[in-house]
């Protein structure tokens, strides 16, 4: 794999950029992998990539029905953070934090990493005091985070609305000075040029249609609309649609899927300093490195594998990004779309192994997917190589639906998740 570098940049435009080496292959399928994942996102790319570097292994294979990165990869808000209450989360999105802080030396691709901070605004003196005890829990845990007054919040970011009359007054906020944004694109286009060079192959479209088993019930590898491809291994991670894969793998996800709307404005010159969210608004937004400021709210109200927008989220969100930042109102909106999320009844992840023996899980994420792609390609491939959980992802198996010992973060993310 050729280093990208600012010599081989300027050595390319003075050959007219005509000898850059493609980024990834496109290989035809192998008879038979000693792993397969499924879904070329970041989580599934990672896995593969780790599997390769890490663990040695020789053939392995991540599919996609699509293009890679096509998936929710592509379509979230780019924030990253590791603020969550309960030590077990804290612990795996802190470790994913300091992934991310590392990751462009890791892959030399730049992935643009911006540690501009997260603040989570306070509209009442009720909502200050239960922001205090978070932080107080984070910081047992941990994690950085703070509590910023009412003058320390405009200080730090002073297009927020100001005004103390205002429907929802800002009396404070919880920060996260780590927290900040990651091109998400640039993700999954390291993670795959990594992969690829270490001889992973990437069969985009190439979708998975059933698994084959022998009659004792043992795993003999995947049906796709390209044959049958033999793996004893095969690794899920595929976002929004595990439940979906693992009804074809005969057994059922304790996950539900629902839409997760974005939206980002016309490009302006730089206006915002730090990402912006509000619980009780159920609005975030930041401005990303071209200039659009991107927005996102709650999930859909109803179960839907439709990655489409609609009106009513649209006009939610963005009235609670304008009671935040009024000066937004004249924005021009370009472009809305929709990610597709699975949540479990705790809304933390599974990264485990499931009901059939020789497939993995990688699975319900709901809306914390990006922030967790590092720790999550780590703990996954481990999983995956060693047969037993990575020692950060012990919580997050499927027994603890049964013993209740569930870790609730559903506030974690700050809104309606």
């Amino acid at each position: 794999m050729s280093r990208y570098s600012a010599f081989a940049l300027l050595r390319n435009w003075l050959n007219g950029n005509t000898d850059w080496d493609p980024v990834w292959r496109s290989p035809e399928p192998a008879n038979n992998y000693d792993v397969i994942i499924i879904g070329a996102g970041g989580h599934g790319l990672a896995t593969a990539y780790h599997l390769a570097k890490y663990y040695k292994l020789g053939r392995i294979a991540v599919l996609d029905k699509g293009w890679l990165g096509g998936g929710n990869t592509g379509r979230n808000t780019t924030i990253v953070r590791s603020d969550y209450f309960y030590k077990e989360s804290a612990d795996f999105y802190d470790h994913s934090l300091h992934l991310y802080a590392g990751l462009s030396k890791e892959l030399n691709f730049n992935i643009m990493y911006s540690a501009r901070g997260i603040l989570n605004l306070a509209h009442s003196r009720h909502e200050v005091d239960f922001q205090r005890r978070i932080v107080n829990a984070m910081r047992l845990n941990g994690i950085d985070a703070e509590l910023l007054g009412r003058d320390e919040v405009f200080k730090f970011c002073p297009i927020l609305n100001a005004d103390p009359n205002a429907r929802f007054p800002i009396y404070g906020a919880m920060r996260q000075k780590r927290g900040g944004t990651v091109r998400h694109d640039a993700v999954a286009w390291g993670y795959a040029r990594a992969a690829d060079a270490l001889g992973v192959d990437i069969l985009q479209n190439t979708e998975v249609t059933g698994f084959r088993r022998d009659p004792n019930g043992s795993l003999l590898g995947v049906e796709t609309c390209r044959g049958f491809i033999g793996a004893r291994k095969v690794g899920i991670a595929t976002a929004g649609h595990s439940s979906v894969v693992a009804q074809m793998a005969g057994f059922r996800l304790p996950v539900t899927s629902y839409g997760l709307q974005a939206f980002v404005s016309e490009p302006v010159k730089p206006v915002l300093n730090t990402v912006i969210g509000s619980a009780v608004i159920g609005s975030y937004c930041s401005q990303s490195d071209k200039g659009g400021i991107v927005c996102g709210g709650g999930i859909d109200p109803f179960p839907s594998f439709a990655q489409r927008g609609s009106a009513a989220i649209m006009e939610k969100v963005l009235a609670g990004i304008i009671q935040l930042v009024p000066t937004f109102s004249s924005l021009r909106l370009l472009r809305q779309w929709s990610g597709i999320v699975d949540y479990t009844a705790d809304s933390s992840p599974i990264i485990d192994r499931s009901p059939v023996q020789g497939i993995y899980l990688n699975v319900g994420w709901g809306g914390g997917g990006f922030k967790a792609i590092p720790a999550g390609g780590e703990a996954f491939a481990h999983l995956i190589a060693k047969d037993e959980p990575h020692p950060l992802a012990k919580a997050f198996v499927l027994q603890r639906f049964r013993d209740g010992a569930l870790i609730d973060e559903a506030a974690a993310a700050g809104i309606e998740h």
